[in-house]
């Protein structure tokens, strides 16, 4: 795994001493960091588990603790909640999520008595709302996202009223703008992304007038920036590029704000820094990732010098601390 120090003034990535450390599992597909900024936890998705790593907080460097916990088959997405107390698993090949408790003084997981549980078929990707009461999982053969709510008390999770909801063809990436109010949906089959109001309640989904948005090409990773007024999607056709979408704040409509730029090679993830000022994407068939400026006002990207920035072989996952 790459890990790189950030510039918070220019965005430019320097590998941290000692990158790339070797993973515990094999094939790792997904990245959290944990609230605190303490562990790093990674799905394996060649070895049907994950791992955690303590993250050095003076230098970056990454030590694996512990030893991996077993999931379902094909872990492929990974999250931690927003009181850093449960780690969830999206089990691509097992159509389940799996649920863990976070020993808060060593970072290591203990699976629920009752987990797994059940969702779609094929869940890619996961999302809790930012008040931290629903789990949402894209399940990628079915088109649709299942919803989930989270005991605050022991982090099971139960499906919600209406569940699943329909979203579209190959529904791999889910964004949720940080009020809590609107749902994204990447349908990287269909070249849609899907918009959605949340009941804060109950989080229940209702597609937003005129939803689907036809994306003219194939969607793969969505991200929402700090202040909730603009979505990122990476596009993986022949086009390989970025787009950026206004959010329309009393609706959640979106509209595309400039044109879509560059990216890499087959742009898997994306993910915007807490600044709101940088935008980061994993390209993984060119290996390296490209960095972009935002402006703030209009939300338009402008590729940062030296962009973009080496990393290891097939990087399919970007988190930033």
């Amino acid at each position: 795994m790459s890990a790189y120090s950030i510039d918070s003034t220019t965005g430019y990535l320097t590998p941290v001493a000692g990158s790339a450390f070797a993973a515990s599992g094999t094939a790792p597909a997904s990245l959290a960091v944990d609230p605190n900024g303490q562990y790093l936890y990674v799905a394996d998705n060649g070895s049907n588990d994950v791992s955690v790593y303590s993250i050095d907080s003076s230098t970056g460097a990454l030590t694996p603790t512990g030893v991996p916990s077993a999931t379902g088959s094909g872990p492929d997405a990974v999250i931690v909640d927003r009181t850093d107390s449960y780690v969830y698993v999206a089990n691509l090949a097992s159509n389940t999520v799996s649920a863990y408790t976070i020993a808060s003084s060593t970072g290591l997981l203990t699976e629920l008595s009752n987990s797994p549980f059940a969702v779609g078929a094929e869940p890619t990707s996961l999302k809790i709302d930012p008040n931290g009461n629903f789990l949402y999982v894209t399940d990628f053969s079915d088109g649709n996202v299942t919803v989930l709510a989270i005991d605050p008390a022991t982090g099971s999770l139960s499906a919600i009223s209406g569940s699943p909801f329909g979203a579209g063809v190959g529904a791999v990436s889910v964004a949720i703008d940080p009020t809590g109010g609107f749902a994204f949906v990447a349908n990287e089959t269909a070249a849609t992304i899907s918009e959605y109001s949340i009941n804060a309640s109950t989080g229940a989904l209702t597609p937003l007038s005129g939803s689907p948005l036809a994306s003219g090409t194939n969607p793969e990773s969505l991200a929402v920036g700090p202040a909730g007024s603009y979505l990122y999607a990476t596009n993986v056709t022949a086009l390989n590029e970025v787009a950026a979408y206004s959010i329309t704040p009393s609706s959640g409509a979106l509209t595309l704000s400039g044109s879509p730029l560059a990216a890499g090679a087959f742009p898997i993830s994306i993910v915007v820094d807490p600044s709101g000022l940088f935008a980061y994407v994993a390209n993984e068939n060119s290996a390296d990732i490209s960095v972009y400026a935002v402006e703030v006002s209009s939300g338009v990207l402008t590729p940062a010098a030296h962009s973009p920035f080496a990393a290891g072989g097939g990087p399919r996952s970007i988190a930033v601390d």
